[in-house]
């Protein structure tokens, strides 16, 4: 029987219904729009949208998956980490689902789940966990970069996280000092398909640092003091895409060099990259570039759950419940600063 997902830990809703490690749907409610006039998540009004469109969206996955509330067989909800507020009302409404249909309930780490969605495969999306090789994975999103040793199923050790700002966080903040709309990711990754990434030499972060630890501040501080002195680059729409393609540049070679050099010192065969900022093309192109040079395979996992999504959530939740057979407890709370070592 089908288990029903819930994902709200930021400014996606998201309900999905998995069966027998298919998605069968996986349906998102974004906020973009919303929090675009701010330049950022405001995390009062994300909890009031995931109130909102919540309901709604649960209908809509059911309906996509051609399957009843009484079907379900299990319900899964984000635990954390996340922005507190959002975290609750996916995890409650999941809570009080599962108590009324008395089916067993699950929370799950955000982030252990973007760290096996690279084996699921699609169209259609299917999880095949039996393919999973040990492998060093990066998880970037625009709140998180870390890089993990996956030593077989559901057993994985942090390496390394960022110190300070994540890199898409960078992404953003360094758009926003360009003028660009929020989110400022994915218009950076679009203007430098047409630009010169090496016009401009911006600073690599503990690019030659032995740790796995990541750091983007210092690449935000540099952007912004060389628009200081270079105001009038904006209004050429040239360099701008130049600007765009040298900021990215220096973002991905690092995310790059680190995730490989993790690779071999640990002596892994398979590398593995998930998280928002996986979708840019940069950062592929080169992540599967720089795996070629060094005899690595890569698995990415699909643009369609790259994003906050309910689908990974489930194939997670319903892989551990396999295993172990039961749930957690229905009266759980959030767990908005949960450490991956402890999922």
């Amino acid at each position: 029987m089908p288990l029903l997902a819930f994902e709200t830990s930021c400014d996606e809703t998201s309900a999905a219904v998995v069966h027998h490690g298919r998605v069968l749907s996986n349906v998102v409610s974004s906020q973009v729009a919303l929090h675009a006039e701010y330049g950022g998540v405001v995390p009062e009004l994300a909890a009031r949208e995931h109130l909102r469109n919540l309901l709604p969206v649960a209908r809509e996955a059911l309906r996509q998956a051609e399957v009843t509330a009484d079907q379900l067989d299990a319900v899964a909800a984000t635990q954390g980490p996340g922005l507190p507020s959002a975290l609750m009302v996916g995890l409650k409404a999941a809570q009080t689902v599962a108590f009324v249909l008395r089916r067993p309930f699950l929370g799950v780490h955000h982030h252990e789940a973007h760290l096996y969605s690279p084996w699921i495969k699609g169209p259609p999306l299917m999880a095949d966990f039996s393919e999973l090789q040990p492998n060093v994975s990066l998880v970037v999103s625009g709140g998180h970069t870390l890089l993990v040793h996956v030593r077989q199923g559901l057993e994985h050790h942090l390496l390394g996280s960022t110190i300070d700002d994540a890199a898409g966080e960078c992404f953003d903040k360094t758009g926003k000092l360009m003028g660009l709309p929020y989110p400022a990711g994915p218009e950076i990754d679009r203007l430098a398909e047409g630009g010169n990434p090496k016009a401009f030499n911006f600073p690599r972060p503990m690019l030659d640092d032995p740790s796995d630890d990541f750091s983007f501040s210092g690449l935000k501080t540099s952007v912004r003091y060389f628009l200081r002195d270079h105001p009038s680059l904006l209004d050429e729409t040239q360099r701008l895409r130049d600007l765009c393609a040298s900021v990215q540049g220096a973002i991905v070679e690092v995310l790059v060099a680190k995730t490989v050099r993790a690779a071999k010192r640990l002596a892994v065969n398979w590398v593995t990259a998930s998280g928002g900022v996986s979708c840019n093309r940069a950062l592929r192109r080169e992540l599967a570039a720089a795996c070629a040079r060094n005899g690595l395979n890569l698995r990415l996992a699909p643009q369609a759950l790259c994003a906050d999504n309910a689908g990974m959530i489930g194939i997670l939740a319903e892989r551990k419940l396999s295993l172990r057979a039961e749930g957690t407890a229905l009266d759980g709370d959030i767990r908005p600063n949960w450490e991956l070592e402890a999922a």
